[in-house]
């Protein structure tokens, strides 16, 4: 929830041309969890209401505490029909103005900010192509058009897969319909040749390409430096934040968590006081040169780790 307030302020900083609704979509109490995860602290429900947030409730089907990454499609079913959104997850920066981003809603697209985490084919095979192929042909879906043929055979990147922390299409219900449809499917009953493929947490990562693949949408329907850029930062954690990403991201971020009424709720969640309003952010940038940093995320984290400033 404070998450989603930091990119509640940081949309209204960086982008005043967003004519758009901001929804802030929240799952209700049910037997699927168990814990309740209503958005309850009034504090942080009085400033998203400043920010002109809208809270709309949703139940859980098919999904909750057993895979809470799966709040993502479930949520879709409550956004408005027939309108374009965009979805972002929480740990998100608005860093550049929304209304200049040129979405084709009609040919959806995801984040291309990711490694090869899934699939891991096993010694004795299938591969890539074998593993991708089956999931496309479950759905009736043209796998051969999802290539990216200038990538090798076998190579993670020749097949279409993103990262989940944006997605966009032409209608939420029809989306989420659709990806609630694939990904129950691969969840319950996965073609044989997943067998020895995780699919937690995972899952919403394997179903989306095939949703978007089915949607007419890929890898090039935004052209890049957009999301993932000069608009918007997908960040995962503060820790990492400050490892990694541009002066100018830090500084959206510092400026955005500045208001003294808004720092009076945030300061309530330890990472944000700690990195933001401590200075330990600033510590952990120091650790690293940012136009060479290692290649791997996990080298990043261990680096932070071993001084002792991860938090989440």
């Amino acid at each position: 929830m404070y998450e989603a307030l930091v990119f509640a302020a940081s949309l209204r900083q960086m982008s005043p041309g967003f004519a758009g609704r901001l929804i802030v979509a929240v799952p209700q109490k049910g037997p699927l969890w168990q814990k309740d995860p209503t958005l309850r602290n009034g504090a942080v429900l009085e400033a998203l209401a400043r920010l002109e947030a809208e809270i709309l409730p949703f139940e859980n089907e098919v999904f909750g505490q057993d895979y809470p990454y799966g709040n993502k499609i479930e949520a879709l079913r409550v956004l408005p029909a027939q309108e374009p959104f965009v979805f972002f997850d929480t740990d998100t920066l608005i860093t550049g103005e929304l209304s200049e981003v040129p979405f084709d809603f009609n040919r959806p697209s995801a984040s291309l900010r990711r490694e090869g985490t899934w699939p891991k084919p096993t010694l004795y095979g299938p591969g890539y192509d074998g593993i991708w192929r089956s999931l496309y042909d479950r759905f009736e879906l043209d796998f051969d058009s999802s290539l990216d043929l200038s990538q090798p055979e076998e190579y993670w990147q020749r097949y279409l897969y993103f990262n989940a922390g944006f997605f966009y299409g032409a209608c939420p219900q029809d989306f989420g319909a659709r990806f609630l449809n694939y990904a129950r499917t691969i969840r319950d009953d996965p073609p044989v040749e997943l067998t020895g493929q995780s699919l937690d947490p995972w899952l919403d990562q394997v179903a989306l390409p095939l949703v978007i693949q089915s949607f007419g949408g890929g890898r090039d329907s935004l052209p890049a430096g957009y999301l993932d850029g000069a608009s918007s930062c997908h960040y995962r954690t503060f820790p990492l934040l400050y490892a990694r990403e541009s002066d100018h991201t830090v500084a959206t971020l510092e400026e955005a968590c500045a208001p003294n009424w808004l720092k009076k709720v945030l300061k309530s969640y330890e990472p944000i006081k700690r990195m933001v309003y401590q200075g330990r952010g600033q510590k952990v940038r120091a650790l690293f040169d940012q136009d060479n940093l290692p290649r791997r995320e996990q080298a990043i984290r261990n680096r932070i780790k071993s001084e002792g400033l991860w938090m989440r």
